[in-house]
């Protein structure tokens, strides 16, 4: 075969071989619709599987990520590949944390993709159409709840949405401080149904004025007799101011506690002088004098016979009177004012009996103590109480009440 005839059908077998390889072309490529997470692209694939078609299109997938068809599907013309990547959504109701993955872009796809129900009133801490990213979601879900209220003793009810308790009093517009007692405490969890109690504590300062009574100082006089007493000063109250620390719940006074005491006024003794002096001895009654018997006149008649009758008996002088010490103004009369009252008084102390003395250092109707008795010029009278009369120990009461009041008596409400 001559040159030329080789050289033609050499030529036709290579553009047959061309045109054999054109035509596998055409038969291997594959238009495919690939949409990625809601982005839409057109790819051209020649043959393989779907996994070989995301691979070539650099797309990867994690173990959550959803692909359609599967990766393992062979590739057909005109083929739609479906991904959607999994997105972590940490969900908390209410305090209790799921974790779940879902293919949804929005919470409210995710939600309803998951079947989440978080009912009517529910507060979520992302809106339903927030995009869940690549690197998913917290999501917050607070249902609403029904609390019962204890607030300072009063009892209430609310509907809270809240999750801890100190955002469940915020919610119901409870007011507190850093002193009030919240239980259970503000960072405890909130349940449907649960109690919460909020005491109202204050601490504040009081301060209060108390009397210092006076003392009664007995001193001895020797120029004074045995038994006489004189009332050299006056006593006088003192005062003083206490100032407290006082710690109250709900109202009530829980606490108190002295911090300070200040003296205004320094109490005045009362000095009472009692004598010490002997008293003289009674001067002796005087001797009677002796008296004469007249001598009859002469006369011529024989003497008459004196009889037993005739003869003036001698008169005896009445013996002087001793001189005795005169009590002094206190004891010249008896104050029986206000009598009413200390019969009350009585009755309380000591049953109405004003010479009682049980031995316990309190005598008398009304239960004064020697000293007190004493100082007030109860000696007037006697050494003790229970041995003078009621009048006089009413009489004793009457001084003491003028410079201390009811103050000195345990029964002064019997008044």
């Amino acid at each position: 075969m001559s040159s030329p005839a080789i050289r033609r059908i050499t030529q036709a077998g290579v553009v047959g071989a061309l045109a054999l390889g054109v035509s596998g072309v055409v038969v291997m490529d594959k238009s495919v619709a690939l949409s990625v997470d809601g982005e839409k692209s057109t790819v051209h694939a020649f043959g393989g599987t779907v996994g070989d078609v995301l691979e070539k299109q650099g797309v990867e997938l994690g173990p959550h990520d959803v692909v359609t068809p599967s990766a393992e599907s062979p590739v057909d013309d005109g083929q739609t590949i479906v991904v959607r990547y999994g997105r972590k959504l940490t969900v908390t109701v209410d305090g209790k944390e799921r974790e779940y993955w879902t293919t949804a872009s929005t919470v409210g796809e995710a939600l309803q993709q998951l079947g989440i129900r978080n009912g009517d009133g529910a507060i979520l801490s992302a809106s339903r159409s927030q995009t869940i990213g690549r690197k998913g979601l917290d999501l917050r879900v607070s249902t609403p709840k029904q609390v019962k209220l204890l607030v300072g003793g009063k009892r209430s009810t609310a509907t809270v949405t809240a999750t801890t308790v100190e955002d469940a009093l915020t919610q119901a517009e409870v007011r507190y401080d850093g002193n009030d007692l919240i239980k259970p405490g503000a960072k405890s969890r909130v349940t449907d149904g649960m109690t919460i109690r909020l005491d109202r504590v204050n601490r504040t300062g009081d301060t209060r004025t108390e009397v210092i009574p006076y003392e009664t100082v007995v001193k001895k006089d020797s120029s004074l007799y045995e038994g006489q007493t004189k009332l050299q000063q006056e006593g006088r109250a003192g005062s003083r101011t206490i100032t407290y620390r006082v710690s109250k719940k709900n109202g009530e006074v829980v606490y108190s506690r002295q911090t300070m005491v200040k003296v205004t006024a320094e109490p005045v003794d009362r000095i009472v002088l009692q004598g010490t002096k002997a008293r003289p001895a009674p001067k002796p009654a005087p001797k009677p004098k002796a008296t004469s018997t007249p001598k009859p006149k002469a006369t011529s008649t024989p003497k008459p016979t004196p009889t037993a009758t005739s003869t003036p008996k001698p008169s005896t002088p009445s013996p002087e009177p001793t001189s005795t010490p005169s009590k002094t103004a206190s004891t010249s009369g008896l104050d029986l004012s206000r009598a009413d009252m200390w019969d009350r008084i009585a009755q309380c102390e000591s049953t109405g009996n004003w010479s009682i003395n049980t031995g316990n250092g309190y005598y008398g109707g009304l239960q004064f103590d020697l000293q007190t008795w004493l100082g007030a010029g109860g000696g007037d009278f006697a050494s003790r109480p229970d041995l003078a009369s009621r009048e006089q120990q009413i009489t004793v009461a009457n001084r003491v009440y003028a410079d201390r009041g009811l103050q000195p008596w345990g029964c002064a409400h019997a008044a």
